[in-house]
């Protein structure tokens, strides 16, 4: 399996995976649709970073580089912005080594209170930091969808700015259509999230991995006033993603939310880099300069060992045991005066509305009176949906929504096993139950398949069912 690793020892930001994707081996070409729709220009080139050739990510606004001057907006050499992009490395022979955008995309604005500014270097230099308009949420949503972007891309940058529209509403306490993203919604962070969704898109591995990402530590000033880091908006991504965070190792912030946010959409969390045939690596530079480490965010591009000797210990998330991580809302109500025919009706009607489970469990309500417990699993992005018609179906006043937003399920595929029965030949659909090494471990005949089988054959359902099951596992 072709998987990508991130080493989080370092934390992570747009521009830094957007280094790092492109020096493991993605093509900055596929860039070039986003400097179609928005007036900015990706430019990459190699730092030096404690000892360290990492390559460093810069998104260019038309406007920073007017109000540079001609020779762009940091004075080192101009850029006709045109289709003769900087894709690709330029392999100077002089760096500024403090000359590395990290974006701080946050939506809050902060600044960082460097009375430890002797320790390391920090300046802003993105290019495009904070130009083109501020937009909202559902603004980004709508300029998203109206790029033109592959299907596949689309849908993974609407998901990685979900994620952060809906850790910034949570936040704020706002409705998330009507969330402001301020820098978060400005062109250079589109251009960092959207480009690296192209950037996934063009590497095209089967999972992606991170190590617990670091979020730095010490306190940061932003609109609100002063935040010990993690900031609030990394925190809520956090709770809603597949991987773990560490506080440190440095004063500093090392963890952004639009960093966060791609990583929540795109990586699962392992404890330590799984054992990977090793294809291709390569670093993302990022904006400090520490005394004593890089700051580098490290890709590593390999095949996955298949042959068992990648052990789950005890205490390792289940991605790592190979299953998958899927999205997920949680509905529940409380039922006590709703029919049997309702209530047998409910498991069509949600699924019609976009449930992917439904249970009804028995309950005691007050007064001692029976009742029922309907709980409903579905996709976030439903969850408004099959709730409404949850309410509609049983007349009930309020469906909460519970503490789980994942669950980890297996790959899911079916299969055909062929049966000869006294000289006439059956298909039994049977499902098959995998990891996400494509190890099966279980396999399910479909009943209904077997019950048709078994009563024009005269065998038991059982003995269908069995039979069956022996098939798809021999082949």
């Amino acid at each position: 399996m072709r998987t990508l690793a991130f080493d989080g020892r370092m934390g992570a930001a747009g521009d830094m995976l957007l280094g790092a994707l492109v020096a493991a081996g993605a093509d900055p070409a596929v860039l070039d649709p986003v400097e179609e729709v928005l007036p900015v220009t990706y430019e990459f080139d190699t730092v030096d970073k404690r000892g360290i050739a990492a390559t460093r990510a810069r998104v260019v606004h038309d406007e920073a580089r007017t109000e540079g001057g001609d020779d762009g907006e940091d004075g080192r050499g101009g850029h006709d912005h045109s289709h003769d992009h900087h894709h690709g490395h330029d392999h100077a022979d002089s760096h500024d080594p403090h000359d590395d955008g990290h974006s701080h995309a946050d939506g809050h604005g902060h600044s960082h209170d460097h009375e430890d500014s002797h320790t390391h270097g920090h300046e802003h230099d993105h290019g495009a930091e904070g130009h083109g308009p501020q937009r909202t949420y559902a603004e980004v949503v709508e300029f998203v969808e109206d790029a033109g972007l592959p299907a596949g891309v689309e849908s993974d940058a609407l998901a990685v700015f979900e994620v952060l529209g809906e850790a910034e509403s949570s936040v704020h306490g706002q409705p998330l259509g009507d969330t402001h993203f301020h820098e978060v919604g400005a062109d250079d962070a589109i251009a960092d999230v959207v480009g690296c969704c192209l950037l996934f898109a063009d590497l095209a591995p089967d999972r992606v991995v991170t190590t617990p990402l670091a979020t730095g530590d010490g306190e940061i000033e932003f609109s609100h006033g002063v935040y010990p880091v993690p900031v609030p908006a990394v925190v809520e991504i956090a709770e809603r993603a597949g991987w773990s965070l560490r506080g440190g190792p440095v004063d500093a912030e090392l963890l952004t939310p639009t960093g966060a946010a791609i990583l929540a959409h795109f990586a699962e969390g392992v404890k330590r880099l799984p054992s990977l045939r090793v294809e291709q690596s390569g670093y993302g530079a990022g904006g400090y300069d520490f005394p004593d480490r890089p700051n580098v965010l490290r890709a590593i591009v390999g095949e996955t060992r298949t042959d068992g000797g990648e052990a789950v210990t005890p205490g390792e998330t289940a991605a790592e045991s190979g299953l998958v991580r899927d999205d997920v809302a949680v509905l529940e109500t409380n039922l006590d005066d709703a029919t049997p025919e309702v209530l047998g009706g409910l498991y069509e009607a949600l699924g019609e509305a976009g449930a992917r489970d439904v249970s009804i469990l028995p309950a005691t309500m007050k007064k001692s009176r029976p009742g029922h417990l309907v709980k409903v699993i579905c996709k976030p992005e439903d969850a408004g949906a099959v709730a409404r018609r949850l309410a509609e179906e049983t007349g009930t006043l309020g469906v909460r929504e519970g503490g789980a937003r994942h669950r980890w399920i297996a790959e899911r595929a079916f299969e055909t096993a062929e049966l000869e029965i006294d000289g006439e030949a059956y298909e039994v659909t049977v499902k098959v139950a995998s990891d996400a090494d494509g190890t099966a471990y279980d396999v399910s005949a479909e009943y209904d398949d077997a019950a048709a089988v078994a009563r024009e054959t005269g065998l038991p359902t059982r003995e269908v069912l069995r039979r069956a099951e022996a098939a798809v596992r021999e082949d």
